[in-house]
């Protein structure tokens, strides 16, 4: 009786720890989204299956569960605010397509809110025509992966971001696509966390917008056709390796916007068919290393307090202009460089110009007084000026200059 009694205890404590799967569709006995997360418990499994759910204001608290939709069924908020809002630790969504988020002047409605969790996971979901995509506040060690958010953003004031981080940490955001929104990412106060893999194209400020954010890592995303590509503001010991800033026209876009930002790393990007492909202003201490600047505007426009900068062995390919500067004087270092309208020489054949090239233009200096100058761009005159300049420099910065130029592109 004894070891009846203990076999049936064991199986009891067994069958209590195994997480059950609840499954959700239309004709099941759970019919609905947020009653199968009341009826669940830590650690469940929901499974939902395809069809079309309108509910809105799906909340999961303090739960530990694990949400799966099967053929991408459709949870549509119906204009009415958020659609899944979650503050719990250890959950994972997948696989589910949510639509119609409402939106708002005052609040910040999403398709997926996270707030105050740990360790979780949001991949492979559909998101279009929400107002904030996927938004986390105040949550850590999550991965973001795998998703693809689209929507129609017309405005900036009455749009949100498709992926946007608030006071969190040691999130992985990986694979998604995000296109159609104000920031595709957007993140402030976001520490030690690494974008990855990206694809942010037609959003209407920046693919990529960093704010007050420390130690975290971007690399190999693509940004095409934003209002600009990128922009690191107030931060401060950033990587950015193996992107792709690409068509981020207009009369105030960039490939890049560096403000306020110090001790970080550019290598191996390439920037193409940009207005300006890197604006840098009150930046210090960054390293610029084996970037191809191709067929931009400006390559790179360095605008006051900029210092200790260091760049060496980029490849600046047919740009109209390769460096822009707005004073005389110059603390930043250009060494090794490849530059296609160097017309130097290398009697040693060492692989180095014998000649040091200046990379900044005079008509650079007249354009940024007088903007209209621009429609002389390509006459003989401004060409003269250029090489009187460099000759004996008076308005440009007289030691910006590379004194080893290559006279080969940079592979790498």
């Amino acid at each position: 009786m004894e070891r009846l009694f203990i076999i049936l205890v064991l199986f009891l404590a067994v069958f209590a720890g195994h997480a059950s799967e609840i499954e959700v569709c239309k004709t099941c006995e759970i019919s609905s989204i947020q009653k199968a997360i009341d009826f669940a418990e830590d650690g469940d499994l929901i499974r939902i299956k395809s069809g079309i759910y309108k509910e809105n204001g799906i909340q999961i608290l303090n739960k530990s569960l694990k949400i799966i939709g099967e053929n991408y069924p459709v949870i549509d908020a119906e204009m009415q605010g958020t659609a899944l809002s979650i503050s719990a630790n250890n959950f994972s969504i997948e696989g589910l397509k949510i639509i119609n988020v409402g939106k708002s002047h005052t609040e910040e409605f999403a398709g997926i809110l996270v707030s105050q969790s740990r360790n979780f996971k949001i991949l492979n979901n559909k998101l279009d025509n929400v107002f904030f995509g996927i938004l986390l506040e105040k949550s850590n060690e999550g991965v973001i992966s795998g998703n693809h958010i689209t929507s129609n953003a017309r405005s900036q004031s009455n749009s949100g971001n498709g992926i946007h981080l608030w006071n969190t940490n040691k999130v992985e955001i990986r694979n998604n696509k995000i296109v159609g929104l104000r920031d595709g990412i957007y993140l402030e106060f976001v520490n030690n966390s690494e974008i990855s893999g990206n694809f942010c194209k037609d959003n209407l400020r920046y693919g990529l917008h960093f704010m007050f954010s420390d130690e975290d890592i971007y690399t190999d995303n693509i940004f095409e056709n934003n209002g600009a590509g990128v922009a690191v503001m107030y931060s401060k010991f950033i990587e950015m390796r193996g992107n792709h800033f690409r068509k981020n026209w207009g009369s105030a876009s960039y490939g890049l916007l560096l403000k306020e930002i110090t001790d970080s790393k550019l290598e191996n990007n390439i920037f193409e068919e940009n207005t300006i492909a890197i604006s840098a202003d009150n930046t210090n201490r960054i390293e610029y290393l084996k970037n191809d600047f191709k067929n931009n505007g400006y390559a790179v426009r360095i605008r006051g307090a900029c210092y200790d900068n260091f760049f060496k062995e980029n490849n600046f390919l047919y740009n109209s202009f390769d460096i822009g500067y707005t004073g005389r004087l110059n603390n930043n270092e250009f060494t090794e460089n490849y530059w296609s309208a160097y017309t130097g020489y290398d009697l040693d054949k060492n692989g180095i110009g014998d000649v040091p090239y200046r990379p900044v233009k005079l008509f650079s200096y007249l354009v940024n007084r007088t903007p209209e100058a621009i429609i002389l761009l390509r006459s003989l005159f401004i060409d003269l000026l250029d090489f009187s300049e460099k000759v004996s420099p008076v308005f440009t910065p007289a030691n910006l200059m590379d004194s080893q130029p290559l006279m080969k592109k940079v592979s790498w």
